[in-house]
């Protein structure tokens, strides 16, 4: 009896945990990016002060939406490897679907490897400030995003919080 109630438990909480990693995949949405184009603007009061551009496209990783995409254009301000994002407007296009997402607040941080930047990683958040067709259910929604370099002129860029209503069916 003890050995058997012992199983069901257990079973139990692994189908618990598996459903929560479910639900949890289902909020998460993953971009491989290319950088475009790249302005860096020294600002001459201090070195390693300058303001950084960048113009950037995105494919959905994986997935049914694999012709989705992002264009946009990100300004963050850097203080040797630390900053802050400043500006960035995403244009979200999907099968049947449009949205506009605008930074809310970010940190960035420039990936240093054996005194070579790698890239630059930044975290925060963005709202859709318009949303149609099949991304409608993003409209008015704040999402967080995370990027990391991944190689060459190249980074991943997720969203969590992505609501179901907007994820592939």
């Amino acid at each position: 009896m003890k050995t058997s109630f012992l199983a069901v438990v257990l079973c139990s909480a692994l189908a618990l945990l598996g459903l929560r990693g479910g639900a949890l995949a289902d909020t998460v949405r993953r971009y491989d990016c290319s950088i475009d184009g790249v302005d860096r603007e020294p600002l001459g009061d201090r070195d390693e002060h300058f303001i950084i551009s960048l113009q950037y496209t995105c494919h959905v990783a994986e997935g049914p939406l694999r012709d989705a995409g992002i264009t946009a254009i990100s300004v963050s301000e850097l203080n040797g490897e630390k900053g802050t994002s400043i500006a960035s407007l995403d244009i979200h296009r999907a099968i049947d679907g449009f949205a506009v997402g605008q930074l809310l607040e970010g940190v960035a941080f420039l990936v240093m490897r054996d005194k070579r930047s790698l890239g630059i990683a930044a975290s925060g958040k963005m709202v859709f400030k318009f949303a149609s067709g099949s991304l409608s259910a993003l409209s008015g929604r704040t999402v967080n995003f995370t990027t990391k370099p991944a190689g060459f002129g190249r980074f991943e860029m997720e969203f969590s919080d992505w609501p179901e209503a907007a994820q592939p069916k």
